[in-house]
């Protein structure tokens, strides 16, 4: 039987009957059944051209001899056959040990004699028998499997002929799936499937992805399978990439595919680059199992492919040795160099000699300096690291040495004169570094991420190259001092991929080599800063977090002998840092003058030399500095005991200088572009609220927010304000305020940096705002841009803002205060009472004091940390006293400004005469009590300390009223309770009265009830005088706690009876009972005051009846 030729098929599949009929018969033969068949049967589709197509059919079948007998095949009555093979196969079933017997064929003389004179139906009848018959024999796993008619390649042609006929008359019983499954483990299975499918082209597909489905190459079935596969693929070669993908989707038959690779060898090195790098993990695992294993079968797919990719290299070396060549090799060398570590790295493929040699001839080979090529040279730089057998002898390593040296002299590679941002050099460098450092893990990130692959590098596989690196090329010297000349890199941001300068510097200062080897770092470092733009490159905060622990903890292990130490930033390079800025200007001028500059203590030639480096982002650079000061101070304070072992002085910024610095501006702003600064921020917040916490407080934050949420960023407007129309607003607030409303909001809508340049018009003309003949609705917007500039601007704005606050009352001398006064939080309260009154005002001067406690607080710390006590070992002592003094001073601080405004409120209650002073009295009431609110939960403990010092009581209300948190005293009132002082108890009853009113809870009940027994015990042993005084101050109080429990009235109401009998009889009799010794003057008689209190007594009587004991809702 003649095979299928791929045009006959293609034909076929496109059913080109003019292509058919120029072939010769014999090649069209095995297609001959399907020819018929569609030229016989009525055609479904009766227009011109089917007509015309059958003609053409007709013509290529007449002259064709065997014709005549596949037309009497599709004469057969294949119903009735079909009720008999469906007999028979019930039969089959029945019987475990069938065969099929000859005689029910009518066949006496054997199979195939009898097939030769059977009549048609008959022949039929004995193939499809057949058929049955080695698909029971396959059901009963027979290893060998023997057919007389199939095996005989005489009986063939007839034979494809009934099974393509049969095939499409008896679709119920016959499958092409599964006839390929039986087909196949017979002689000639191979050759009746070929034709089968090519009867039937449209089931080609399916015929491949069965036999891919359920093929095992192990086995001598999938043997078999692969052979057929590898037929039809000849057969029908146009679908050999789509098999292959079949192939890859299953994860089946791998030496299939690769054989199917190297019928397309242009596309084999991007396939299994594909196959080893991709996306699909299991793809990538499959495949490398394949490759490991085959190396130990030795399998002849696989030695086909590397044979195939040898070749290809050897082409790629070839061009890399003609340098006049104008073809460019180094791309397909890339993609080459890549395939070999993903075969080394990930699927395990150990190189052979000629590998080896060829590879070690390409990597070291030595390309023009373009992009491609600087490329290039990193990926064969990583490829011996990730390869160690390229360097396995001697005469490989020499020749990589040679290439390495080469890649140091020459300058086109070491520098950066190839267009590329990252360095060749720097990734050397980086590599040396690694090496010196035994940073096995880091070199083999630095190689994955270079290769783009995770592949293993084991550190005993590195020692080869490991010892090219240290010893032959860089030795940690070299590379400290090549590493400081190195360039920094120009606008250095988080786009710029590959290894970087920075990133050296980074691990050498690490590595304390630049200390070890006496290499000054501090202008490089203070360079690339200045270079730096957002998005800011995530190893620039690291960078300076090293630095700063080299400047303060040079040698943490005491494995270094340290001579040199590096040098922290001047005043001056910080001070030229925020001189650069446009944005944060006051009045047109900068943070700071050219003064300050000089006055730094640096030396002219140290200015010009700093002037002349330029800033590429001056925001960037700000924040960066910004981390480099707070960290440093941190670092510094932390590290004293240190310091003080080693005896040495270590550079310390002043108060006064850090307090110039516009801290809050930048924190802002990095959280403004958090996603710029996404390692930045955190860290930088971190140690500002630590250190600084006065420049990061919580109604700062929500102020910032609160603005950013009510001026949306299209309604900012850049364009400044003319500050004579400012000046004018601010001159005509009474007579004009329309002027002064326009002004401010206009000035609300400026950007933060723009606003800070009419911060003196602002803070000179504040007591003229907060006049009463001012509209409110001016002081609101004049309150909001305070805020907004609090928000932004240094604690020098604190300065200004107080001395103006403080001098708007005329009864006070005017007081300058600096910037050390503000830690002390009791000079921010000396001002007279007409700050107090003002609402606005009186918000002003809480936020400057809730910012001084923070930075007194912080200031303290500060102070305790440096200033320690070391024993005769140099050894720091824990000292408690020293404790309990920073914390009874902070506690002291706290609680006196709490109780200047709590007697400022009481003030303010005992001077209210009209409507409008109660609204006042209300609002300042809301502010204080809102203060003291957020300083008893920040602080549970001063509430305990305030109420124990008392307040005045007519603030009692308020306090209850207004501070959510008082509910807590009622926890440590029993203990205000049992002290002796009459005040204390009074001010104690009075205020567990209105806190068990507002908060009638069990506990309250236990409280009021230990209250009703003191006063009962008190009156029992206090002298008539001081009992009527005792009375007088606690019967408001007895009522309040009978309306908040009832169930205590009948106490409440035996108190009154027998103390209005005691004092009615000794007014009676006048006689006085038995005095404590209370007063000056124990002897003091009030006789005459009895009846008084006597009156009190009814009245409160009258009230508990009224108010509670008739009280309808209790019954």
């Amino acid at each position: 039987m003649t095979n299928i030729t791929a045009r006959v098929f293609a034909a076929m599949q496109n059913l080109d009957i003019a292509a058919l009929s120029t072939y010769p018969s014999h090649e069209i033969r095995p297609v001959l059944p399907s020819l018929v068949r569609m030229s016989l049967l009525s055609p479904l589709d009766n227009t011109e051209s089917s007509m015309e197509s059958r003609k053409q059919i007709l013509a290529v079948l007449i002259g064709i001899e065997v014709v005549n007998s596949i037309v009497s095949y599709l004469q057969v009555n294949y119903h009735d056959l079909e009720q008999e093979l469906k007999k028979e196969l019930h039969v089959r079933q029945k019987s475990m040990y069938f065969e099929g017997q000859q005689n029910e064929f009518g066949l006496q003389t054997g199979i195939a004699l009898g097939f030769e004179r059977a009549d048609v139906t008959r022949k039929v009848r004995v193939v499809l028998s057949e058929i049955f018959n080695i698909q029971w024999q396959l059901s009963d796993q027979r290893n060998f499997i023997q057919s007389e008619i199939l095996d005989d390649g005489i009986y063939l042609e007839e034979v494809v002929d009934i099974l393509c006929i049969a095939l499409a008359e008896l679709p119920s019983l016959l499958n092409i799936l599964e006839l390929s499954d039986t087909l196949v483990h017979v002689q000639n299975g191979q050759s009746i499937i070929c034709a089968l499918v090519a009867n039937f082209p449209d089931c080609y597909r399916d015929v491949v992805t069965h036999i891919i489905l359920n093929c095992d190459e192990e086995t001598n079935e999938g043997k078999l399978k692969l052979s057929l596969l590898m037929a039809l693929n000849e057969m029908n070669p146009s679908q050999a990439l789509a098999t292959r993908s079949i192939c890859v989707e299953i994860l089946k038959v791998p030496s299939f595919m690769l054989k199917l690779c190297l019928k397309f060898p242009e596309d084999l090195i991007a396939f299994l680059t594909g196959m080893l790098l991709g996306n699909d993990q299991n793809v990538r695992t499959w495949f490398a199992i394949y490759i490991r294993s085959s190396q130990k079968r030795k399998s002849d797919a696989l030695n086909l492919v590397r044979v195939e990719l040898l070749q290809q290299l050897q082409q790629n070396v070839q061009k890399s040795l003609n340098p006049s060549s104008d073809e460019d090799y180094t791309v397909q060398g890339v993609v080459l160099m890549r395939l070999y570590c993903a075969l080394r790295g990930i699927a395990g493929l150990k190189f052979n000699d000629d590998e080896v040699n060829i590879l070690s001839q390409l990597v070291t080979s030595r390309p023009q300096p373009t992009q491609s090529g600087v490329r290039f040279v990193s990926l064969a730089l990583c490829m011996l690291i990730a390869c160690p057998s390229l360097v396995s002898t001697t005469a490989f390593e020499n020749k990589s040495v040679e290439w390495l040296q080469w890649i140091i002299k020459e300058e086109k590679f070491f520098g950066k004169k190839s267009d590329t941002s990252a360095s060749l050099g720097e990734m050397l460098l980086l590599l040396a570094i690694h090496f010196h450092g035994n940073q096995i893990t880091a070199i083999s990130e630095l190689v994955c991420s270079t290769l783009a692959m995770k592949i293993p590098i084991r550190p005993n596989s590195t020692n080869r190259i490991k010892q090219v690196f240290t010893q032959d090329l860089f030795t940690e010297q070299v590379v400290a001092s090549h590493a400081v000349r190195v360039p920094v890199t120009p606008n250095l941001n988080a786009n710029i991929s590959g290894y970087l300068s920075v990133h050296c510097i980074h691990q050498l200062l690490k590595s304390r080599a630049f200390l070890k080897h006496k290499v000054p770092i501090k202008s490089w470092i203070y360079k690339q800063i200045c270079n730096a733009i957002r998005p800011m490159h995530p190893v620039m905060p690291a960078l300076i977090d090293v630095y700063v622990n080299t400047l303060i903890v040079p040698n943490p292990l005491g494995k270094i002998n340290v001579d040199h130490m590096h040098k922290p930033f001047s005043e001056n390079d910080i001070l030229y840092i925020f001189e650069s800025s446009k944005e944060v200007t006051f009045d047109g001028n900068s943070v700071f003058g050219a003064a300050q500059i000089l006055a730094s203590g640096a030396s002219t030639t140290e200015i010009d030399e700093t002037m002349r480096i330029k800033i590429s982002c001056p925001l960037t650079a700000q924040l960066l500095i910004l981390y480099y000061l707070v960290l440093y101070e941190d670092t510094r304070l932390s590290n004293t005991h240190n310091q003080n072992m080693a005896l040495r002085k270590v550079k310390e910024y002043s108060n006064s200088f850090l307090a110039e610095l516009p801290m809050k501006y930048l924190l802002q702003k990095a959280e403004q572009y958090q996603n710029d600064y996404a390692g930045l921020f955190h860290p930088l917040l971190r140690l500002i609220i630590s250190n600084y916490p006065h420049l990061s407080m919580v109604d700062d934050w929500m102020e910032g927010h609160y603005t950013s949420m009510s001026v949306t960023s299209n309604l900012m407007i850049n364009k400044p304000i003319d500050r004579s129309l400012v000046i004018k607003g601010l001159e005509h607030l009474s007579t004009k305020p329309s002027i002064a409303i326009r002004v401010f909001k206009a000035l609300l809508k400026l950007p933060n940096e723009n606003l800070t340049q009419y911060k003196d018009l602002i803070v000179e003309n504040m007591s003229k705002v907060f006049q009463k003949k001012v509209p409110r609705i001016i002081q609101d917007l004049y309150k909001d841009i305070w805020l907004r500039l609090n928000s932004v601007l240094p604690t020098s704005f604190w300065k200004i803002s107080l001395n103006s606050v403080t001098n708007m009352d005329i009864y006070t001398t005017n007081i300058t205060y600096f910037n050390e006064d503000l830690l002390d939080p009791l000079q921010v309260l000396r001002c007279g009472k007409r700050v107090f009154y003002s609402p606005y005002t009186l918000m002003i001067l809480l936020r400057i004091l809730q910012g001084s406690l923070a930075a007194s607080k912080a200031f303290l710390n500060v102070q305790m940390q440096t200033k320690q006590i070391l024993d005769k070992n140099g050894q720091s002592q824990c000292d408690s006293d020293r404790d309990e003094l920073k914390t009874a001073l902070i506690a002291s601080q706290e609680s006196a400004a709490v109780h200047i405004l709590l007697e400022a409120l009481a003030d303010m209650h005992n001077n209210t005469k009209d409507t409008s002073s109660m609204f006042h009295l209300k609002e300042t009431q809301g502010i204080i009590c809102s203060f003291i609110h957020q300083s008893f939960i920040s602080e549970p403990s001063l509430a305990k300390l305030v109420h124990f010092q008392t307040y005045p009581r007519e603030v009692i209300p308020m306090m209850v009223m207004g501070v959510p948190s008082m509910h807590i005293c009622i926890d440590f009132l029993h203990e205000f309770l049992s002290m002796p002082e009459m005040d204390k108890q009074i001010f104690t009853i009075d205020l567990a009265s209105h806190l068990v009113l507002k908060y009638a809870i069990p506990k309250s009940l236990s409280v009021s009830k230990f209250c009703i027994n003191t006063i009962h015990s008190s009156l029992s042993l206090l002298s008539t005088h001081a009992k009527c005084t005792f009375l007088s101050n606690v019967l408001p109080a007895l009522i309040r706690f009978a309306e908040a429990f009832p169930i205590l009235v009948d106490d409440c109401i035996n108190i009154l009876m027998l103390t209005g009998r005691s004092l009615h009889s000794q007014g009676t009799l006048g006689i006085n009972s038995t005095q404590m010794q209370l007063t000056s003057n124990p002897k003091q008689k009030c006789f005459k005051d009895t009846q008084q209190y006597i009156s009190m007594i009814e009245e409160a009587f009258e009230t508990l009846i009224s108010k509670i004991v008739n009280k309808v809702e209790l019954y």
